[in-house]
């Protein structure tokens, strides 16, 4: 089996423009830069109003409109964040036609990701899509292929939040200065409860009642490895600074018989220059109890990433520990009105379109059962 490293340049016969491009505040926005950066929120769910609330409690930004599909998740939204009366939207084309509107968080269930951000790139606005990219390889690659064509003076960030947390930067940091020495193997993994309950929506469609309750469909999801341990597998992208070259695993269903996904697996990935990688997750664990995040063993010690904390294992006795300040999608959104304010725009599409594509490729050897290749799945 080859062992030679798939790239991102490999992915796409093109590629994006720079992930960074100054240009002066005055021409991100056409006003001063100082003014507050008006967000439309497309997807009002829980997640998106998270996503809003950081937004609205900046100084610099306001959610000055809200999108769904459905009213009472409009409604929520507004009395949640205690909104004054902003721009309301069923169709979220209409949003992106509001000339007023600076920026867009995109919060939808993650099959829509794609078409979405596709629509707000050509309405040239500035956007935070969460993850995942989306919940197949075409959905991500039509990702790509909108960040490609992306205005450069407009930000395109994603919601993998670890990418701006300070403990995650910290622990990249370290071990790219050699402070583990040479890498020799990682792992990941996300072991926790059952997120999600699904529930009855009276007087809703069937094809309604199933967006409603799109995580239990693998088809709306990508199933809990794309739509949550995508996660996971954009730090080991990072840190890593690759894409895995093979994988192959086993997963199903022991608890959550009613829902159209598994609900544990374990993976064993190669990435390139023989660093083996193993990932397990699961959503059958009883509340209480939770384990999420990497580990990076090196010849002279470990790092343990987590939202919470960076841990550094040095020797014999010899620990220490950084813990978060706070939530670290706070980082992640503020840096984004930091972006949109100074001109220091990211464009980070390919990036997170291709993370998204590692947890693809796992979920391939899921179902198939059978060792997966990155280049037999995709083609490059």
């Amino acid at each position: 089996m080859s062992n030679s490293a798939p790239t991102r340049r490999s992915v796409l016969t093109a590629t994006i423009p720079a992930a960074f491009t100054i240009v002066k505040p005055q021409s991100v926005r056409g006003s001063q830069a100082n003014s507050q950066v008006a967000v439309g929120l497309i997807g009002s769910g829980g997640r998106g109003t998270h996503d809003a609330r950081i937004t609205h409690a900046d100084a610099r930004g306001r959610i000055a409109a809200v999108c769904d599909r459905f009213s009472d998740r409009i409604d929520q939204a507004i009395t949640t964040l205690k909104l004054d009366k902003p721009a309301t939207y069923t169709d979220f084309e209409k949003l992106l036609g509001n000339p007023s509107i600076d920026a867009v968080i995109i919060a939808t269930p993650p099959f829509e990701h794609p078409r979405m951000l596709e629509a707000a790139v050509d309405a040239r606005k500035h956007i935070f899509c969460e993850k995942p990219a989306g919940v197949d390889t075409e959905g991500c690659r039509r990702v790509i292929r909108a960040g490609r064509r992306a205005d450069p003076k407009k930000c395109l960030s994603f919601g993998y939040q670890q990418r701006y947390g300070p403990v995650y930067l910290e622990g990249f940091r370290r071990l790219k200065s050699g402070e583990i020495g040479e890498l020799a193997t990682a792992r990941g993994y996300w072991i926790s409860a059952d997120p999600f309950t699904r529930r009855e929506y009276p007087g809703l469609s069937e094809e309604e009642q199933k967006v409603r309750n799109w995580f239990c469909y693998r088809d709306l999801s990508g199933d809990f490895i794309v739509e949550q341990d995508c996660h996971n597998f954009d730090v080991l992208h990072w840190f890593l600074e690759g894409l895995p070259v093979s994988v192959t695993g086993y997963g199903g269903r022991k608890v959550r018989t009613s829902m159209d996904l598994m609900d544990h697996l374990s993976l064993s990935f190669q990435w390139p220059n023989g660093i083996a990688v193993n990932f397990e997750a699961n959503q059958l664990t009883p509340r209480g109890y939770s384990k999420v995040g990497e580990e990076f063993t090196g010849t002279k010690g470990t790092l343990i990433t987590s939202r919470g904390s960076l841990v550094h294992h040095k020797g014999p006795n010899d620990m220490e520990r950084i813990e978060s300040k706070r939530d670290i999608t706070v980082d992640a959104i503020e840096l984004f009105l930091t972006r949109i304010l100074s001109g220091d725009v990211e464009n980070v599409a390919e990036r997170s379109a291709l993370s998204t594509m590692i947890a693809i490729l796992g979920r391939t050897a899921l179902y198939e059962r059978k060792e997966v290749t990155w280049k037999g799945l995709f083609g490059a």
